[in-house]
């Protein structure tokens, strides 16, 4: 199986939802070709963006194979298979592949924390049973362990291990990998979170996987556009713009979601899709909602109601 190199942005697609376990699937088509007018380079389906472990396994197919069928090869997409269960995420990628995804991600089963070993039989073992590239996932604050250095280097030896998201937020971790790995032409590294997206790709990423690229594609791609031509001036102009949707979007009350609360209520907001969280999570109220307008209109957006 041919490696897949991906360089770019890879939006994290939320999952838009009309119920705990309904689909809203006029705006996940609208989504799709608002993320697509921006110049991304791929989608990303059921990540941490996606609430992939909120929603039934029926929704999560429902939504890949609405995804894939609305872009027709027009981007590679890349589907989430992280799960507590082997044989879930191998399910899941057969069913991505047969919807005609380019690859899968996976984050450390939860839960119970593994092993730096363990992490490595794991990995392998699911990389040998899928149909489609695997990319490793970074996500210590969810799944409360690190996939090491050393890990990552010994599984990025595997044929079907062909890149890494990091969501640790750690620039010292983060360029750790860059240095060992960064020169290789058979290995992806993507940072998760996007107020370090300039900084990684001017010394080496591959690119980013940020949620705002769900309500502003273009300006992210434009961030990656300058940090990889290493126009600092500009990567240093387009930072202002995206720390300022970062402290206001997404610090909109006490809540650990606040950033997917915010980025649904701004897509609510521009007309694109419902802002539905699943269970137990809430959408935005009235005046946390006129706080995510007021910031739309400050970033020049036109919100529709």
């Amino acid at each position: 199986m041919q490696p897949l190199k991906l360089r770019g942005i890879i939006p994290p697609m939320i999952t838009p939802l009309k119920g705990n376990d309904e689909l809203d699937r006029e705006g996940a088509i609208r989504l799709t070709e608002h993320i697509l007018a921006g110049g991304v380079h791929a989608l990303f389906l059921l990540g941490t963006t996606g609430e992939a472990q909120s929603l039934t396994y029926e929704l999560r197919y429902e939504f890949v194979e609405l995804v894939c069928r609305q872009v027709a090869g027009r981007v590679p997409i890349l589907v989430g298979v992280t799960d507590t269960s082997l044989d879930e995420s191998v399910r899941m990628a057969a069913h991505a592949a047969k919807c005609g995804a380019a690859g899968v991600v996976a984050a450390a089963p939860y839960y119970f924390a593994p092993s730096q070993q363990e992490l490595v039989e794991y990995y392998t073992a699911l990389a040998d049973a899928l149909p489609l590239p695997l990319y490793l996932y970074n996500m210590p604050s969810h799944v409360k362990v690190f996939l090491e250095p050393a890990t990552v280097k010994t599984l990025a030896d595997h044929p079907n291990i062909v890149g890494l998201k990091d969501s640790s937020a750690n620039m010292n971790y983060f360029q750790t990998l860059i240095y060992h790995l960064g020169e290789r032409d058979d290995f992806s590294l993507y940072v998760g979170p996007e107020e370090l997206t300039g900084e990684s790709v001017l010394l080496g990423a591959d690119g980013g996987v940020n949620g705002g690229a769900n309500i502003f594609p273009e300006l992210y791609v434009a961030m990656y556009d300058a940090a990889a031509s290493h126009d600092v001036a500009r990567v240093r102009e387009l930072q202002r713009r995206i720390m300022r949707i970062s402290t206001t979007i997404y610090t909109v009350g006490k809540y650990g979601s606040s950033y997917l609360k915010g980025v649904k209520c701004a897509l609510s907001l521009l007309g694109i899709c419902d802002d539905y969280l699943s269970y137990p999570y809430r959408r935005f109220r009235a005046e946390e909602r006129a706080r995510i307008r007021e910031a739309l209109e400050v970033l020049g957006a036109d919100c529709k109601e």
